[in-house]
């Protein structure tokens, strides 16, 4: 899978067009020229979805009513494909050699991880960060789940709806658990789907986990489910369901659903400690990056294919020894974009590579 060329028509403040290496890219300017704008339409191009901005009306240039980004992808020597994301107010249409596809086909065609500011979330922040990063992982390998993860949503938000309501209305425990019902019984299905494959999908990235990259220290993870100590967990349904009914008169007074698996964590320890309460930044860093050289593995073994990897201000994050050692493990697998301000980085890192200047947003090649 490469990416052979990318451009933009009123995507911030993108100008020109990308023709890309096919394995270390170095977007090289000054800070606010729009570096990292290149990195983040590469990512709306395979996900759809920003890592800066969950409202992508926000990236079509001011004044404009219409932004796109198109891509030219060769997936094999013989096939290439045109991916094309277009945005205008709320929606987003899709397209694959010109042709209108849902997200469900088009997910899938590129896939990308990305080392920012942002994702250190997943080592320093809370289980929401956590639970995002695997459900992403797993629809990178099967993107049908991605309508799992939505139908479970919904049955959240309506249960969590219904609660309130019944909580508002003084309604009984009785009563409650009698409304609840269908919605716990679906609740469960699409539980127990989630639950199965984040246990799997856990247990092939520490399969492939490269421990000591960066150090001494080893990285582990584990996946914690709430139901952890309750019970027969080899039977998730059984005790989901068994759980579900003692916990109705505690859900009705908090007004929210208190079980399942939007509630899990990923546990990641660091020499057998936990790295959010005792690692040193240094440490996050390195393990978020040992986590997803693993995530790049798990997709190459399932499709024979590497990811893009999209690394912003990498030199802001690690030092140039394990900058080295990182990039050295990436060569010869995946395409690489790295952003960076430092001439410095270019000159230890650059050569072999694709070189581009960025001034307001163009592309210069040097």
């Amino acid at each position: 899978m490469l990416l052979e060329s990318l451009d933009a028509q009123n995507f911030r403040n993108l100008e020109g067009k990308l023709y890309c290496g096919k394995n270390l890219n170095i977007i090289f300017g000054e800070n606010g020229q729009g570096k990292t704008n290149w990195l983040e339409a590469i990512y709306l191009l395979a996900t759809t979805k920003s890592f800066k901005t969950v409202r992508l009306q926000e990236a079509i240039r001011f004044g404009e009513e219409l932004a796109i980004v198109r891509g030219s992808i060769q997936q094999s020597a013989e096939i290439r494909r045109n991916m094309q994301v277009a945005l205008q107010g709320n929606t987003k249409t899709l397209a694959i050699n010109n042709k209108k596809e849902t997200i469900h086909r088009y997910l899938g065609e590129l896939h990308t991880i990305v080392f920012n500011s942002d994702e250190l979330e997943i080592v320093r922040g809370g289980a929401e960060a956590r639970r995002k990063f695997l459900d992403g992982g797993i629809v990178s390998i099967y993107p049908p789940f991605v309508q799992t993860l939505a139908d479970y949503n919904r049955v959240i938000r309506q249960k969590n709806s219904l609660l309130q309501s019944a909580q508002e209305n003084g309604f009984s425990v009785e009563k409650t658990a009698e409304l609840l019902e269908p919605w716990n019984e679906q609740l469960i299905a699409l539980a127990a789907r989630i639950y199965k494959a984040r246990i799997r999908y856990v247990e092939r990235l520490q399969e492939v986990l490269e421990k000591k990259l960066f150090g001494k220290e080893e990285v582990s993870i584990r996946y914690v489910s709430t139901l952890e100590g309750k019970g027969d967990l080899s039977d998730y349904a059984a005790l989901l369901e068994e759980r579900l009914k003692l916990r109705v008169q505690a859900e009705l007074a908090s007004g929210h659903s208190l079980i399942g698996t939007h509630r899990d964590d990923l546990d990641i320890l660091f020499d057998g400690h936990d790295l959010r309460k005792y690692g040193s930044s240094g440490q996050q860093r390195s393990a978020l990056l040992i986590i997803q050289l693993a995530t790049l593995s798990v997709y190459h073994l399932q499709n024979h294919e590497y990811p893009l990897f999209l690394l912003d201000d990498i030199d802001a994050e690690l030092d140039y020894r394990r900058i080295g050692q990182l990039l050295e493990f990436l060569s010869g697998k995946t395409q690489t974009f790295i952003t960076t301000s430092k001439e410095s980085f270019v000159e230890r890192f650059g050569a072999g590579a694709e070189i581009f200047t960025i001034e307001n947003g163009a592309v210069k090649t040097l």
